[in-house]
């Protein structure tokens, strides 16, 4: 069993030490393993949000480290197998990220004037991972403009300059930019369109003396992917997290139920002062947090559950959890289905797990591709690490900007190819190289038109060939 010493979360100058832990008279078995399964699942997203950004925005040593909070860092190119911080990621639209710390005051990301024919975004997700608005070719327009992020300790009105302004309910909040590249030779133009967006404090966008600092944070160590689902350390570093996410009114009851685990701002939970039988409840109540996590991914194999269901605002999912934990898992970051739609096949037509030994079509009918304003994709993800495959051809996705070298139906269908080996050269165009063995495939529908929002165009099944 893991051993945890109570953790002691100070940030310099600002939070007191916290000494507050959990006894094990306070809690019975039975009530330590309903409280841990609930906020395991509550947690997980805003403890892998933390492990992710701990390495790009704090650990100057990780390998996948983009800068310091509150500076723009541009990738001009798109994601390969070697990127692995992140699950699913797409490999269409070269990222650009901001990670803000909001304490102190607000930061403006100012936007160019963008092509129109040319799709961006910026994702707005707080520390609970939700998405929380968006800049954007269907959200703002490509005529630019300045916006302004607000923390929720800032109150003060629309600035001069300032297009519009977003409201954060969390002080740590990440941006990820999305700028649509047409083809290998258009990456110039990605370039000089990233060299355009601007983040900066609000004290400097008004050329005003900048305010006081806020406290110097001492960032704790994350888990990794392995540790998280099993470690006890997961509930501090929850804890950690929720110091910089005041509490919403909707779960004032939810905190009182945690903090009777030591789980909570302020809070830690200190394993040497459990008894064995708490412990194992604990431990209990996360794996019980997995299995409903694993019945959830069998609704979205089955289509009972979609992409569109689980990403979006505080609002839109009503504070539903096991969806959340869902979305972190299956794809975190992953857009609302008003910026995208992610049609996942984990199965065939015969609802059998995807698997680079068998071969599989996926044909779209004459007049019945995906329907976008801006573009779609299908990309390969090898199980159970869900990221790129490496392949001969480096090809990690096919999309509709490949159109005109796509080779068609008879009927003026279109017939992809997804298997491990080259179909041969006649249908190579068409063909999205697999792994050996078990993937996924993901369709990315960005800025989908109604009839896909609404449901009445459907994705075709991923057929299995003889």
């Amino acid at each position: 069993m893991l051993r945890m010493a109570a953790m002691v979360l100070a940030i310099a100058g600002g939070l007191a030490s916290v000494t507050t832990s959990v006894q094990a008279q306070e809690v019975t078995a039975a009530e330590a393993r309903a409280i841990a399964k609930e906020a395991y699942i509550y947690g997980f997203p805003m403890v892998d949000n933390y492990r992710i950004q701990h390495a790009y925005f704090v650990d100057t040593s990780n390998p996948e480290y983009k800068g310091p909070w509150n500076r723009i860092f541009n990738t001009a190119r798109v994601y390969t197998p070697a990127d692995t911080a992140i699950q699913t990621p797409n490999s269409d639209t070269p990222y650009s990220f901001v990670g803000m710390d909001l304490r102190a005051e607000p930061l403006v990301l100012t936007v160019p004037p963008i092509e129109k024919d040319r799709y961006f975004s910026i994702q707005l997700i707080d520390a609970y991972t939700f998405n929380f608005d968006y800049i954007g070719s269907r959200a703002t327009g490509n005529d630019g403009g300045s916006f302004l992020i607000a923390g929720p300790g800032w109150k003060g009105e629309t600035p001069k300059g300032v297009t519009k302004v977003f409201r954060s309910e969390t002080e740590f909040v990440l941006a990820v930019y999305r700028t649509q590249l047409f083809n290998p030779d258009d990456l110039d133009n990605v370039r000089k369109v990233q060299a355009g967006y601007k983040a900066e404090p609000l004290s400097a966008f008004l050329g005003h003396p900048a305010p006081p600092a806020a406290p110097t944070v001492d960032f704790i160590k994350p888990l990794t992917p392995d540790e998280e689902k099993t470690s006890l350390e997961f509930f501090n570093i929850l804890s950690f997290t929720l110091q910089f996410c005041p509490t919403d009114p909707s779960e004032t009851d939810l905190m009182a139920r945690f903090a009777k685990l030591g789980i909570g701002a302020g809070k830690a939970l200190d394993a040497g002062k459990l008894s064995p039988e708490v412990t194992a409840a604990i431990e209990q109540g996360m794996a019980d947090a997995w299995a409903d996590f694993a019945s959830l991914e069998r609704q979205f194999a089955a289509g009972k559950v979609t992409s569109g269901d689980v990403f979006g605002t505080r609002k839109y999912l009503k504070n539903n959890y096991p969806y959340r934990m869902a979305a972190a898992v299956l794809g975190i970051y992953g857009n609302s289905k008003q910026e995208a739609m992610y049609p996942v096949y984990y199965v065939d037509e015969e609802k059998k797990k995807l698997d680079g030994a068998n071969r599989y079509t996926l044909r779209f009918a004459p007049g019945q591709l995906p329907p976008v304003n801006a573009f779609w994709s299908l990309t390969m993800y090898e199980l159970p690490a869900s990221l790129l495959v490496a392949n001969p051809i480096n090809r990690y996705l096919l999309n509709s900007p490949m159109l005109p070298q796509f080779v068609k139906d008879a009927d003026g269908g279109l017939t992809l190819y997804v298997q491990n080996e080259s179909p041969g050269k006649d249908k190579e165009p068409n063909w999205l190289p697999a792994p050996k063995g078990p993937f996924s495939a993901i369709m990315r529908l960005y800025w989908p038109k109604d009839e896909a929002t609404e449901g009445k165009w459907t994705a075709p099944p991923m057929t299995k060939t003889q």
